[in-house]
């Protein structure tokens, strides 16, 4: 087996997962994720983060923002259309509460949700974070506390609003 295939085999859901929220859509973090490996592959000896994970996370960073400008020019099909498979997995994620979640996810700044993904997805340490986007570890932390902040916020609010929605008049 090779390096390469090594690397896949452990790191390749951690890259996925990291992509996935990152982006909020599960296509794309299948690309990001592939794409990600690929140029590891083509740049194998050439790492230089702290760790492979946070090189991995960096490339796959990169490689969404890549998609993104690349999407910008493109013209955009309608999100709207709904997924026709349903799993399990699709069901418990499709419930209310997580989607407001991961709806105020998407909305936090770039920079904040990948501090916070790096963070609490993977536990990638605040100085390996900070050396990793090139910030200071203090602005690491805020970035991190603040965006828990603002999704407990989400979550609170939600469940402020089903049991209102529930009550008899």
């Amino acid at each position: 087996m090779t390096d390469i295939e090594n690397l896949y085999e452990r790191y390749a859901a951690d890259v996925r997962r990291f992509a996935l929220y990152l982006c909020g859509d599960a296509m794309m973090a299948d690309e990001i994720t592939s794409n990600t490996f690929v140029r590891a592959w083509m740049a194998a000896d050439r790492i230089r983060q702290p760790t492979v994970k946070s090189y991995l996370f960096t490339i796959a960073r990169n490689t969404y923002a890549d998609l993104l400008r690349r999407a910008a020019r493109q013209t955009q099909l309608d999100e709207n259309m709904p997924d026709t498979r349903i799993s399990v997995q699709t069901e418990m994620e499709q419930s209310a509460e997580v989607r407001a979640v991961l709806a105020a996810l998407q909305q936090l700044p770039e920079m904040d949700r990948t501090v916070l993904l790096m963070r609490t997805l993977n536990e990638i340490p605040y100085d390996e974070i900070a050396e990793t986007l090139g910030i200071p570890v203090v602005t690491a932390k805020v970035k991190v506390h603040r965006a828990r902040l603002k999704l407990m916020q989400t979550r609170q609010a939600w469940r402020d609003v089903v049991p209102a929605a529930g009550a008899k008049p």
